[in-house]
This record gives C-alpha cells, structure tokens and sequence, in this order.
C-alpha cells in the first residue's frame, strides 16, 4: 500500500520583489514525523514566486521518498491552494510554468490541496526565513543551519533533486521508538498567553515484576507477568503520591497485566474506573520475549543489528517494529486528548509508549531516547495546549518510592 505524506510548504520575499527563499517539509500524516525537509535562497523574486518553488521542492522532496505515495499539501497561500486546485484562473505569465511544473511532479490524482493559517505552517516559514538569510550571508542553506532547529539534519541524497534534507530515526538498547520529530510549534515565551487549560497526560511506567530487576525483553507478547511483591509496593505508593496532588481526573491503562495491576491500585485509591487503551501496550518483542540484551546478541546477532540500526526493523519471530509502536501511540494521544480536553489524565503504560510520547512532544532528536532514564512506577508528565504545543512538565521522578 502506498504510503502518504502531508507536504507543507511556504516561501517569502523580504521587498515583494526582493530576496526571496522557499522551505518545505514532508511530514508522516499520523505520527507528525518530519521525513525530510528542503530549503532554498532564489534571488530576487516575488512571494508568489517563492510560495510557488516552495511547493514544487516539497513534492518533489515526497516523490524523492515515494512516488506512489498520496500526498495532501498544506500552505498558507491561498493564491497557490486556489490555483493549483483548479478553482482559480492563472493569468500571471510567472506562475504559469511553475504551476506547470507543479504538475508535473506527481499525478493529479495523488495530490490534494488544503489552505491552513499561517500559525499553522510555522516549519515551513521558519525553513524559508533560513535560506533568506543564508542568501543574506552569502551562504547555501544547510540542514541545520538555525541554532534554533529542532531536528537532526541529515545530508541529501546525491539523487535528490531538490535541497532536501531526509531526517531518520534510530532505536535504543531498552526498546524505544526512535523517529524524528513533528514540525516546531511556538514555545515558552513566544507562545500565545492565553490557551486555556492543557490536556495534561500524567504517564504511569508499570511496576516492577519478576523480569524487571533482570532487565529482560518484556512486551506485549511474552508471558503478561504480574507485579512483584515490590511492584505492588510501588503501585501503592505511586497511588499514595497521586491521591495526595488530588489532580487525576481519569485513568487509562495499557491492557497488558502488569499495567491493569498498577493501574487498579492507582484508581482504588481516587475513587476512579480504570479505561483500558489497546494503543498503550508495550511492543512485542517476538523471539526476544523474557530474554536479556546479552542473549538476544548471542541468539540472534543479526536481527538485533538490524533492530538496533532502523526503527522500522521488528525483532525475531514476528515482533513489532518500534515505527508501528509510534504509529498507534500517537493514534492513541490523539484520541484522548480529544476525549479529554482540559483534564488530567494518569496514563498507566511501558517505556515505550511513555518515552515516545515525551519525544513527540518535544520534537527532539532522535539521540534523545539515549540521554533518557525511565525507571519503574516513574512519573512523567506532558501538557498539551489547544495551538498543538506540547510541554514536557516532568520525567522520570521517583521521589514516592523513597519512602
């Protein structure tokens, strides 16, 4: 099945005309992954001019990925959206050729047009800005050129015909999906001052079980262990601290049992049913169910290469690949920010999920999974506002178990 793609694209003229520059970035539909991202200074040119040539490196930067795949195009220019769409007439003698070209990229049939708000398509826009003032400084624009990205760049294809930049992922020895990141949305200070209430998502790790001390390959396909005695001692406190913040307002649960466990303790104490989440279970480690990282070396040393070198690889024996992981997490967040709009919700999951929630939301790097610790019955937190941002509240804090 083809794949499809959001292209978003943007180009700007500081003088209309004057020196001009296009960005576009190839995004993943359900898990806003950037895939790649293409970037140039033109010259001299209009914004229409730039919009136009923005447009025609972003599909070309997604037939460069895919050419079979589906691609819906967002951009700010209504001009652009309304022509290529079909619903305007294009009488200017400069855009004619580009639009041609546009065409010509993808058949007509693969691609749609949707208009969006400028706030709305802030990655693009920040990736034109850079090439005009890469063109400003006499310089090419590079991937990674704004202090300011968030992303890790990486160099083009030598086939690519465009300035593209595809941006990949990695995966960690303690099985954490490692995809690169959504587009940047305004933060701190520059976000807007009123929001309203975030959706916030207090995410639960499980307590431990037999396996945990052991730090043996535990997902959704082994044996569903049950607490520890120590585990059940964790579940309790976690619920102790929760119940003294008094700030839950729901519970969601993976459904894998270690979870329901933690969770049943959690709720018991705040009076609250536990909803179970099929999108939180852990991944399915296949073959390296129950076994230790030394093991699945000795066992199965080219699969964990593989495994360990692309986040598209599964494990042995049919296992789940932490792409696929990402993909129904970010499903799952979705769902229940919707569902939960401006509450607080405790999320009783595994590392997985738990640390790919806290990468989407901080759109950081894929070497990012690296520099994170999640401990047993840990605490995270992440808001979400109502503009897309995200906010990291808080990771991995372990101060209930120390009593």
């Amino acid at each position: 099945m083809a794949n499809r793609f959001i292209v978003e694209a943007d180009g700007g003229s500081r003088g209309n005309p004057g020196p001009a520059g296009y960005g576009a970035v190839v995004l993943d539909p359900v898990t806003g992954e950037a895939l790649a991202e293409a970037a140039e200074y033109i010259g001299t040119a209009t914004n229409n001019v730039a919009e136009y040539k923005g447009l025609i490196a972003g599909l070309k930067a997604a037939k460069a990925l895919d050419p079979e795949a589906t691609v819906q195009v967002r951009m700010d220019s209504k001009l652009v959206v309304e022509q290529m769409s079909g619903r305007w007439k294009i009488k200017h003698p400069d855009m004619k050729p580009l639009a041609a070209e546009a065409r010509g990229v993808l058949p007509a049939g693969q691609v749609t047009y949707q208009w969006i708000p400028r706030e709305k398509n802030k990655h693009a826009d920040r990736l034109a800005n850079e090439a005009m003032d890469a063109g400003k400084a006499g310089k090419r624009w590079e991937p990674g050129a704004s202090a300011a990205g968030l992303h890790t760049r990486m160099t083009p294809e030598p086939a690519a015909p465009v300035s593209a930049a595809p941006l990949s992922g990695s995966a960690d020895a303690a099985g954490t999906a490692a995809l690169a990141e959504p587009k940047a949305v305004p933060v701190g200070w520059a976000a807007p001052a009123d929001l309203g209430a975030p959706t916030t998502f207090v995410l639960l790790r499980h307590g431990e079980t037999a396996l945990t001390p052991q730090k043996r390959f535990s997902g959704s396909g082994g044996s569903d262990p049950e607490l520890s005695p120590a585990g059940r001692r964790q579940a309790e406190q976690a619920a102790a601290a929760l119940a003294a913040r008094g700030t839950v307002q729901a519970v969601v649960s993976s459904p894998v049992r270690r979870c329901r466990e933690t969770a049943a303790a959690v709720a018991a104490r705040l009076g609250l049913e536990v909803r179970i989440d099929e999108g939180l279970r852990e991944a399915d480690f296949g073959a390296w169910e129950g076994l230790t990282f030394a093991e699945v070396r000795e066992r199965y040393p080219d699969d964990l290469d593989a495994w360990l070198a692309s986040s598209k690889a599964a494990p042995t024996g049919g296992g789940e690949s932490f792409a696929a992981v990402a993909r129904r997490v970010a499903l799952s967040r979705d769902k229940l920010i919707a569902r939960y709009a401006g509450r607080t919700v405790l999320l009783v999951t595994h590392v997985t999920p738990v640390k790919t929630l806290v990468r989407l939301a901080l759109g950081a790097p894929p070497e990012s999974l690296f520099r994170m610790e999640l401990s047993a019955a840990s605490l995270s937190a992440v808001a979400y506002y109502a503009d897309g941002n995200a906010s990291l509240r808080l990771l991995n804090d372990t101060s209930h178990l120390r009593h």
